[in-house]
């Protein structure tokens, strides 16, 4: 079986729709169209239900969709493998930062490492923890800095950093002239959150479901200089990571009465190849965390 119609495939089932899968391969429609039959023929199995003008997986189709995903990941690692053995590639780090560090943490290491290896492309994405681990287990990224409860049995995993959550409020909010604040307090506020997915309010719900209380989620962005601003004008309060927060925000933090911390990991697929390029950026965060830790 060759892998071309494997990944027409998957861009069609991606897209459902022919139409948009040939688009994004650059490739006309007639042909990605033909391809799909052609495979269909192969298999003696339909892998599309066809109606009007829209289309989904069949069963032996989804089948097929997560054998071809794994067959591809397999055969793109392979083929970098060879291009680094025949020092043919330059190599490029696919690598997954959730935003609150990848805007106050990362910066720093990311220059730093673009410095020491200047012909390497760095590509970071950013998004939640859940969706940067998704992204992982299924390849589309090679390295993610997660944080993880119980991390994934399919992920490799190296503790980076141990964070706490700190409630985040104004110079003039009641909760300034408190050492700490007890859980039940902090859900009687009108809260400044991250939208789901993030970290950040994974913890926020675990935590509001194990007091049995629904939090009262007045603003939800992913953008930190909005909810410092919100936070500082007294229109609802947060919680931030204690990197995150500077002399001149005009904000201040108080530890929960439970502290809640976080343990900051960076993790790669178990059965994943893991190029020179990855193995070398795995190496230099974990040296420069350390670095950071000793000063």
């Amino acid at each position: 079986m060759e892998i071309k119609p494997l990944r027409y495939f998957i861009a069609v089932a991606n897209a459902l729709s022919f139409t948009r899968a040939a688009e994004q391969l650059h490739i006309a429609q007639p042909a990605i169209s033909m391809s799909i039959k052609k495979l269909e023929q192969e298999l003696q199995v339909q892998l599309f239900h066809r109606h009007d003008r829209k289309i989904s997986l069949t069963d032996e189709g989804q089948v097929l969709y997560e054998h071809a995903k794994r067959l591809i990941q397999q055969a793109d690692e392979t083929e970098l493998a060879m291009q680094e053995l025949s020092g043919l590639s330059r190599g490029e780090v696919r690598v997954g930062i959730p935003s609150m560090l990848g805007s106050y943490y990362f910066p720093p290491i990311l220059m730093a490492f673009r410095h020491r290896y200047p012909n390497l492309t760095l590509q970071v994405i950013e998004g939640g923890t859940w969706k940067l681990q998704q992204m992982l287990e299924s390849g589309e990224i090679d390295l993610s800095v997660i944080v993880a409860e119980t991390p994934s049995e399919q992920l490799e995993t190296r503790a980076l950093l141990k964070e706490q959550m700190l409630v985040t409020v104004s110079k003039e909010h009641p909760f300034v002239a408190l050492d700490s604040i007890p859980v039940e307090l902090f859900f009687n506020e009108e809260l400044v959150m991250f939208k789901e997915g993030y970290f950040h309010r994974r913890v926020i719900d675990r935590l509001a479901q194990q007091q049995g209380i629904k939090p009262n989620f007045g603003f939800e962005t992913n953008l930190i200089p909005l909810i410092k601003s919100i936070v500082k004008q007294g229109f609802g309060i947060s919680t931030l990571l204690g990197m995150v927060i500077e002399e001149d925000d005009g904000l201040v933090t108080r530890p929960f009465a439970d502290p809640v911390w976080l343990d900051i990991n960076i993790a790669w697929r178990k059965d994943g190849y893991l190029s020179k390029a990855n193995e070398a950026f795995l190496q230099f965060v974990i040296k420069e965390t350390e670095r950071n830790q000793s000063k």
